[in-house]
């Protein structure tokens, strides 16, 4: 592997560790507001957002377990699963994005 690319892959898996760190963060997260929330700051919710609201819904709300606890440890965990979960999904389709255009 080149020493590039096992530096970058490296920096990748100790930031999908410290995504925990985010817990102990106060206030609300930017950017990651639902309808309620939009209507609190904004006074209205946009029509095209308010029609594609429930187009679809997170498999991990609040990158939590499903009827799990609530408890620190089993939130990190969430965390680093969501990290794993997203590196591997936007890799995965940089890799194919990637090979189809190189056979262009």
């Amino acid at each position: 592997m080149d020493k590039t690319i096992k530096n970058l892959a490296i920096g990748l898996v100790v930031l999908m560790i410290l995504a925990p760190l985010g817990l102990l963060a106060v206030g609300e997260t930017f950017g990651e507001w639902g309808n309620e929330e939009l209507k609190d700051k904004l006074g209205y919710v946009p029509q095209g957002l308010e029609q594609l609201g429930s187009l679809w819904s997170a498999p991990m709300p609040d990158y939590a377990f499903p009827g799990g606890d609530e408890s620190m440890g089993m939130l990190s965990i969430a965390y680093i699963l969501s990290a794993v979960i997203g590196v591997i999904v936007c890799g995965g389709l940089l890799y194919f994005v990637g090979k189809h255009i190189a056979k262009s």
